[in-house]
């Protein structure tokens, strides 16, 4: 059975540890060597950054995140040892995990380490589709006779490169569609390499839950378990038609990936459908000068994502959650494209204004959505606001500025709120 290290990228047949280095860290599969889409999911990446950059904070659980009115971004593998998980209040995050440092989100940076991850991929393969700062799909077909080695090897010395030069590490899914390459890289984390063949494929899906598809949420899942579906077992057991009658699209979609079908391609232009960003408070709240606070670092936020992918964004979009769960939506469809935190900012406050909606509120949210390249992004001037192109200046020339001396340079009196 075909077989690599891990750690020295030695090549053999299969056995417990190396037989160069003797490192344990060994993948072995027979199909190691003919299996080309990967998905590669750095490990706890906000955390791990910041982690990086300050070794005091190595050895303790790390949570990158907002105030104890704020949410968890993202968390260390110590904190989610104690139960801390992504999007929980801070609140509850640091009852679960008190001795945990709480670190503020530092975008810039993880955009620079986000770039320097992907320029080591596209020295591999130009077929890469990012799904986030930290995570993409690459499909590495027909490149082991450009650099004389399988995929395998090639995705080895990347996660190896990543920890060598970057100080980050990241866990691999190899196979040969990317469903199952996005499963694989859960099954190992932190630092793993899991691999499903096709000829395991569908033994191994068999008994898995349905919740391990990609897509099917908590509404989905209730709609499943309504039907008596709770594995791919039950799955396999229903007839196409059955399916797609009862589920509709959804239905199809479930009935291929049951049986590990999956003819989607690793799209190097495949652009996110909308960007956003929300924040729960640990009180509800109606705080007018609060609210509008949080509306503007939303909107920055998404400004940042929107600028680090090269997208912008034709309609913004805002979200409330009521004291009482009410969740209220609206959208508003710009004149033209913009990645700018002043025009979604604006734009998100007059929605604010015009909902009609009273508080407290529990949650708030921004975001755009109609995305296309950022070529397209603020070209037409405002004849109806004269300040607009000079406040876009202005954005502009903050943005260089932190990019040089940092984040913090340079913060807006409204962000203090």
């Amino acid at each position: 059975m075909p077989a690599l290290c891990r750690d020295c990228l030695t090549r053999f047949e299969t056995g417990a540890r190396c037989p160069a280095c003797r490192s344990p860290r060994i993948v072995a599969h027979p199909e190691l060597d003919r299996l080309s889409i990967a998905h590669m999911d750095c490990d706890a990446f906000y955390a791990s950054v910041e982690k990086r950059d300050d070794p005091a904070l190595r050895d303790r659980p790390v949570i990158v995140g907002g105030g104890t009115r704020g949410v968890v971004s993202t968390c260390c593998y110590l904190a989610r040892i104690q139960g801390v998980r992504s999007a929980m209040p801070m609140f509850q995050a640091l009852k679960l995990c008190p001795d945990a440092a709480v670190v503020k989100p530092r975008m810039t940076v993880y955009v620079e380490a986000s770039r320097a991850i992907r320029a080591m991929m596209e020295a591999l393969t130009p077929a890469i589709e990012p799904l986030s700062l930290d995570e993409a799909f690459l499909d590495l077909t027909g490149t082991a006779r450009l650099h004389g080695a399988p995929p395998a090897v090639l995705l080895a010395r990347l996660t190896k490169a990543m920890e060598t030069e970057l100080g980050l590490t990241g866990s691999i899914g190899l196979s040969h569609n990317k469903f199952l390459a996005k499963i694989a890289s859960d099954l190992d984390k932190p630092r793993g390499f899991s691999v499903i063949g096709k000829a395991e494929t569908q033994a191994f899906l068999t008994s898995k839950p349905v919740r391990i598809i990609w897509g099917v949420g908590t509404a989905t899942q209730s709609a499943l378990d309504a039907a008596g579906i709770r594995t791919i077992a039950d799955l396999l057991r229903w007839d196409r038609a059955d399916l797609v009658a009862r589920f509709g699209h959804m239905g199809e979609r479930l009935f291929h990936l049951a049986r590990g079908e999956d003819s989607r391609q690793v799209n190097r232009d495949e652009r996110p459908k909308s960007i956003s960003k929300e924040t729960t408070f640990f009180e509800d709240t109606s705080d007018p000068d609060l609210l509008d606070g949080h509306l503007w670092r939303l909107a920055e936020q998404v400004a940042d994502r929107a600028k680090a992918k090269g997208l912008a964004g034709r309609t913004v979009t805002l979200k409330l959650k009521r004291g009482d769960f009410q969740l209220v939506t609206r959208r508003h469809a710009l004149s033209g494209a913009t990645q700018l935190a002043d025009r979604i900012y604006r734009a998100a406050r007059a929605l604010y204004d015009q909902s009609g909606t009273k508080g407290p509120f529990r949650l708030i949210g921004v975001g755009i959505a109609d995305i296309v390249p950022e070529t397209a992004a603020d070209r037409e001037a405002d004849l109806l606001d004269p300040d607009a192109d000079k406040r876009a200046a202005a954005e502009r020339a903050t943005d260089r500025i932190r990019e040089r001396f940092g984040k913090d340079a340079i913060i807006k009196g409204r962000a203090l709120r």
